[in-house]
């Protein structure tokens, strides 16, 4: 076997050709599951993959907070991604880590006790972006579709990621970079596939996340509080660490397309481009038009 086209699949590494899935599993049935994606490198001292331990940290919580699987241990997934990442030969790849349901009729099961999940791993290679994208800033649209909050599985890399592909397929045939989501209450989400950040007055503004709810309620607002269905980016932390180290101040509160449409600068994050200037929404201009400062500063600190 060509150690170049080896994927891991529950707990051994087969050829990509020869990785099978029953059709009878969860995932390929009714969409249950979760994924990550990693960025990673081999270095002389082996396989760097960036903010796995925020990945796999997040997936783990996600899958217990889902039913999906309380039992999954981090170590071990650890290794199997760097050794997939090393078995791939590539000096750079974007790692996707998937969990399933496995082979599970779910109306007839109670408790996921005894049920193995399904665990893909694969190397691919790194996604690659124009320098005009970073130099210059991007447009974005504003998506059609809402994300709701009252559904117990927003906020959580889900498989379920159809419409934000039709939304950022429409993003695309306008010529922009990403697609702005908003909730049904019209407060801001962030963008189909990443997270929102903008700058006003020099501090960075950013929508609650997905956990972090009690940290920003007031006795007045926490009666009655419903989840947020936006995503604890990993990309997005780091931002806000790296932020908070050069003394930029970042607030987490819910957000309006005024505080979109009015800021300074607009930047979104995710793993795979790290951070991404916003110069234009739909036929608005943010701020000057040109990527901002700030941006630019906070884009070295993550990316460097």
């Amino acid at each position: 076997m060509s150690e170049t086209q080896s994927v891991f699949l529950n707990g051994e590494f087969v050829h990509r050709d020869d990785a099978r899935v029953s059709a009878f599993d969860a995932g390929f049935q009714h969409g249950v599951g979760l994924f990550e994606t990693m960025v990673a490198d081999v270095t002389p001292d082996g396989v760097v993959v960036r903010d796995m331990d925020a990945h796999l940290d997040r997936l783990q919580s996600s899958a217990a907070a889902l039913g999906l699987s309380d039992e999954l241990k981090t170590g071990p997934l650890g290794d199997a991604v760097a050794e997939t990442v090393k078995r791939s030969g590539m000096d750079a790849a974007r790692v996707r880590l998937t969990l399933t349901g496995g082979d599970l009729n779910m109306l007839q099961t109670t408790g996921r006790s005894g049920h193995q999940p399904t665990i893909l791993i694969q190397a691919n290679p790194v996604t690659p972006y124009p320098d005009e994208m970073f130099e210059n800033g991007v447009m974005a649209t504003l998506a059609q579709a809402r994300a709701n909050p009252l559904d117990p599985t927003a906020g959580h890399k889900t498989l379920n990621y159809w419409w934000r592909l039709r939304e950022l397929q429409a993003a695309a045939a306008k010529g922009a970079g990403e697609s702005i989501v908003f909730q049904v209450s019209n407060h801001l989400c962030g963008g189909c596939v990443s997270n929102l950040f903008v700058v006003d007055g020099g501090h960075l503004i950013t929508p609650i996340a997905q956990g972090e709810e009690d940290e920003h309620a007031t006795p007045e607002t926490r009666e009655g509080q419903i989840p947020s269905p936006v995503l604890p980016g990993v990309t997005r932390l780091r931002v806000v660490e790296k932020a908070g180290a050069m003394g930029i101040k970042t607030t987490k509160r819910m957000m309006t397309i005024d505080d979109l449409l009015d800021a300074d600068e607009v930047f979104l994050t995710n793993s795979s481009w790290g951070v991404l200037p916003v110069v234009r929404v739909e036929a608005e201009t943010i701020g000057s038009g040109a990527v901002g400062e700030v941006t630019k500063r906070v884009r070295e600190a993550v990316v460097g």
